[in-house]
């Protein structure tokens, strides 16, 4: 069997939208039966949430979809851009954060910024929730489920 495609989410903390990306991506692919070719991660440019859950607000946004958010913190390496496929960015710092650990722009083809698989919305960005209300969590999974069903229609095709 083909190794399967691996796909890292990265935010800024690791603790509300990379996660979340993370557990949609997991369902959608868990539901059309992709389970088994794809490896969903998800990462945060800083490292002050290590080791923590997914923040309680986007927990229960997410539950209340269905959703399973049970991965813990961790914040991106640079060998993480060797060892995924597709690094896709929820904002632009955070592009640029990321881009920082490519500094001979070997992989730059390869780390994206989530919306430029959403169809149904026209943000460019996920805006982050942490600071707002529980309209912004229900926006960042509106996006994230918009989105994610853009990124297997891409991965299907790079996996056939």
């Amino acid at each position: 069997m083909a190794a399967p495609f691996r796909l890292l989410f990265v935010c800024l903390g690791n603790i509300c939208r990379s996660p979340a990306a993370e557990g949609v991506m997991r369902a959608l692919v868990e539901t059309k039966g992709f389970a088994d070719r794809v490896l969903i991660r998800s990462a945060g440019t800083q490292g002050w949430h290590a080791g923590k859950l997914p923040d309680q607000r986007m927990r229960t946004a997410a539950q209340n979809r269905g959703y399973d958010l049970s991965s813990r913190a961790r914040q991106v390496t640079e060998a993480d851009l060797r060892e995924y496929d597709l690094v896709l960015v929820m904002d632009r710092q955070n592009l640029k954060d990321v881009r920082a650990y490519d500094r001979d722009s070997q992989f730059d083809s390869k780390i994206r910024l989530f919306c430029e698989f959403c169809t149904d919305h026209q943000e460019s960005e996920v805006p982050d929730p942490y600071y707002g209300g529980e309209q912004g969590f229900e926006l960042v999974l509106d996006l994230l489920e918009d989105g994610c069903r853009g990124v297997l229609e891409h991965i299907r095709s790079a996996l056939a």
